[in-house]
């Protein structure tokens, strides 16, 4: 299928979406003061070793220590050797984030180095044999393609290279040149870093990962990419450059979008952006999707909603659950959904039923490029799975917890309030005996109850208490908000 790849350039971030077939397959946002730290490569310090836990933190220079353990620790050459035995708190080390700092949690860390080229990846540390280690990327699946592709590789590796690499999926149609132009490349950004490493000062940034739009033009644009389109003159003038001198066949389809009309309005992403942060998603058919978030895992819902079918009832849940299958696969790349997600698709009897939505949620999925994991149908007839999770979720980079409901979604009634309320001012007139009257300020929807079917509750306990009680609107509380002053 041809795709396009758009590219919006603002000063202070960036917005990537991945359009086929007139639709909008896959968002990537980055931010000046929020870019991604997966990649980067930091001289840290271990700040404290943690042998419980096996585990160890290191201040990298972020706001938060960062995550190592010990399976991450590459140079651990003994099996079963204590983190207490490899790290002394306070000592260098050589570290590259994995993943992301997300919510709470800290970046995740490992000492193995890997560098990330067009075709390859290069594993600088990987081997302590003479014979370099060569992996073939797992969506590469013909067993003589791999065989060959090893064979190419081998041929093409200086004799005295210690590392190893992976071949990347890309390079299945690469030419010798491109090959050894992406090993050249590898190993002289690797000499570089050593170079700085040695004279660093930790805790010291010793390379950041190439912005979004390079990593795009590095990971994204392939074979099926009829046009990357960069709505910014100067940002397109740097892509071109930038693929002129790592992926010259890529320079011809960049193409620079100087029109009246916003970039992500033309293609309808902005609609896209703002569907991708409902609950609701809405299917053709009319049934509909529920996509709750949690910290802990993601919980998608399939309902059959307005859609009744023209057969039989079992033929209707069939085809809405074949739907949602694919609108899930493009949902997850969409908001960038990662970790255990459960999929709750409309209970089926039939076993044959079962099985096509699985095989066509899994052919849905193919084209995501975050590995994935998906069990079949359990005892209760939901589905798990899981998806890699490097970054923040769509939601997570552009909305924050609402302060009203606090994230939960939903706020405390007006009732739930004034009785609140009222028990609180009987504990405040059980403290304070010499206050005259209670004022209470809140706002006007928890105001009106009072003056309305509340009115007799507020009387009596005025009565109970001996004292004076009355009432004054806030308008800029939240419903839930309120105080209890004493006159």
């Amino acid at each position: 299928m041809s795709e396009e790849v758009l590219i919006n350039v603002t000063p202070r971030e960036t917005r990537v979406a991945v359009v086929a077939a007139g639709v909008v397959q896959e968002l990537l946002v980055e931010r000046a003061s929020g870019r991604g730290l997966v990649g980067n490569l930091y001289m840290g310090r271990v700040a404290r070793v943690l042998p419980g836990m096996q585990s160890a933190f290191i201040d990298i220079g972020l706001e938060r220590a960062a995550f190592l353990h010990v399976a991450d620790i590459w140079e651990n050459r003994e099996p079963g050797k204590p983190i207490e035995k490899i790290l002394a708190e306070g000592s260098p080390l050589l570290v590259q984030v994995v993943k992301d700092p997300i919510g709470s949690k800290g970046a995740r860390l490992s000492t193995q180095v890997s560098l990330a080229g067009r075709l390859l990846v290069y594993l600088p540390a990987l081997s302590a044999n003479a014979d370099p280690h060569i992996g073939i990327s797992q969506k590469i699946e013909d067993e003589n393609g791999r065989a060959q592709l090893r064979e190419r590789l081998r041929e093409l590796v200086p004799v005295d290279e210690k590392g190893g690499f992976i071949v990347r999926t890309l390079a299945e149609a690469a030419a010798e040149d491109e090959l050894a132009a992406d090993i050249a490349y590898l190993g002289q950004l690797w000499a570089t870093i050593r170079s700085r490493s040695l004279g660093a000062r930790p805790p010291e940034l010793l390379y950041q990962d190439l912005s979004l739009a390079q990593r795009v033009l590095r990971d994204v644009v392939g074979a099926s990419t009829a046009r990357v389109v960069v709505d910014s003159r100067e940002n397109h003038q740097k892509l071109v450059a930038f693929a002129q001198r790592y992926m010259p066949q890529l320079a011809a389809r960049i193409e620079h979008y100087a029109g009246e009309r916003p970039l992500f309005d033309l293609y309808s992403v902005e609609d896209e952006i703002e569907k991708a942060l409902s609950r609701r998603v809405d299917l053709k058919s009319g049934g509909y999707l529920i996509i709750d978030q949690t910290e802990a895992m993601t919980t998608i819902d399939v309902n059959t909603g307005a859609y009744v079918g023209s057969r039989n009832f079992d033929d209707t849940i069939f085809k809405t659950n074949l739907e949602a299958a694919q609108a899930i696969a493009r949902q997850l790349r969409l908001r960038n959904l990662g970790g255990i997600i459960v999929l709750d698709f409309i209970d089926m009897q039939s076993e044959s039923h079962r099985a096509a939505v699985l095989e066509e949620f899994k052919r849905a999925l193919a084209r995501d490029r975050t590995r994935i994991t998906v069990n079949g149908f359990t005892a209760l007839g939901l589905v798990e799975m899981t998806r890699k999770r490097t970054r923040e979720s769509l939601a997570h980079v552009l909305c924050e917890p609402c302060p009203t409901c606090g994230g939960r979604g939903e706020v405390k009634t007006a009732f739930t309030v004034c009785y609140e309320i009222l028990r609180e001012i009987l504990r405040e007139a059980r403290a304070f005996n010499e206050a005259r009257e209670f004022r209470i300020l809140a706002s006007q929807s928890v105001i009106d109850r009072f003056l309305e079917e509340e009115a007799p509750s507020l009387e009596m306990l005025s009565q109970f208490i001996g004292r004076r009680i009355s009432m004054q609107v806030e308008s800029s509380y939240t419903q839930e908000q309120f105080d209890i002053v004493l006159m």
